[in-house]
């Protein structure tokens, strides 16, 4: 077993971040809106054992393969958005938010009959109370894959990257999966996944997929207890799904990359402090993606994935890392 733990130079890595405007990233997925009601607690419910919040805010901010459209956008790209919403006011809603981003909108489509789903969190004193959902997981409709799909054949020879973003909420299915490997193939686009416990089986043959450490055990079917564990998890994947890469995150323990030429590489968590985990998985994978749309290494592009990760952790609720922000991470890291 030989693990190593990368060596970088962290001029050269904040260089390389000024590249990610020329990225051409599409997002395809699970559009959410996150809502967030903040508030704070001074007494118990006499009517049940819960806290009474007394509410001082209410929020909204784009979620699921929106959010990593945003963090894409903050990082300097202009990337597409591909996916499905409810022909509803939270539909119409979410769109305008993401026009207001500057964001391309013409991959989106509006499904009625769909309700648009919806994350509500209640926040107090910096802490998640409970979390409540709307939403429909059924698979989208014929009507609203064939379109997503056409739209792919359209903007194919345009893209650096294909992102899916998969919340399980019914865009991503074994049918859009093997309808864009047929569309990228010929462009020898690569995949990126974010996945999602219960869907694995459609990712076979994808470029690269970022699971967290609980969803790599699911699909292995053990619990990832320590690095034996862990590196039988990530040959497992490689060798099933037949990607040529493997990012398993481990939240303080930081994240390891399984390269199918063998090479396994350990990047340890730079967060100080831990707010919110909310979006870091969306962050990660934007991250990566924008490092191998500007053509550095998977070992380097993970690197910078991980100190974003670092920041978007340490604030709460859904949220974007500037282009800025990370650079000065990188660059400030162990000075």
């Amino acid at each position: 077993m030989n693990i190593s733990n990368p060596e970088f130079d962290a001029e050269y890595l904040a260089n390389e971040i000024s590249k990610f405007s020329n990225a051409r990233i599409l997002v395809i997925g699970d559009i959410i809106l996150d809502k967030y009601i903040w508030g704070k607690v001074s007494r118990i419910s006499p009517e049940a054992p819960v806290p009474v919040v007394e509410v001082k805010e209410e929020t909204q901010m784009l979620g699921g393969a929106a959010n990593v459209a945003h963090n894409l956008a903050s990082l300097g790209a202009s990337p597409i958005l591909c996916g499905v919403l409810g022909n509803d006011g939270n539909g119409h809603e979410l769109l305008s938010m993401i026009e207001d981003l500057g964001l391309r909108t013409d991959g989106i489509v509006m499904e009625r009959g769909r309700p648009t789903s919806i994350k509500s969190r209640v926040i107090a004193h910096s802490q998640q109370v409970v979390r409540f959902d709307r939403e429909s997981k059924a698979p989208i409709n014929e009507g609203s894959l064939a379109t997503i799909l056409e739209y792919v054949e359209h903007v194919a020879g345009k893209l650096d990257v294909v992102l899916v973003s998969d919340y399980g909420k019914g865009v991503v299915s074994s049918r859009l999966m093997e309808g864009l490997k047929v569309l990228l193939g010929a462009k020898e686009v690569p995949i990126a996944v974010d996945p999602k416990i219960g869907n694995f089986a459609c990712y076979k043959g994808v470029h690269v997929i970022t699971p967290n450490h609980h969803e790599a055990g699911a699909y292995c079917r053990f619990s990832i207890e320590d690095q034996e564990g862990l590196v039988k998890a990530g040959h497992m994947l490689l060798e099933e799904l037949k990607c040529e890469a493997v990012l398993i995150t481990q939240g303080k323990k930081g994240m390891t990359l399984f390269e199918r030429e063998g090479l396994i590489t350990h990047i340890p968590a730079v967060a100080k402090e831990v707010y919110d985990v909310t979006g870091a998985g969306d962050t990660v994978i934007a991250t990566l993606c924008l490092g191998m749309a500007a053509g550095l290494d998977l070992v380097s592009s993970a690197v910078i994935a991980n100190f974003a990760a670092g920041i978007v952790v340490g604030q709460v609720g859904t949220s974007a890392v500037r282009a800025d922000q990370l650079q000065m991470a990188i660059q400030n890291h162990r000075r």
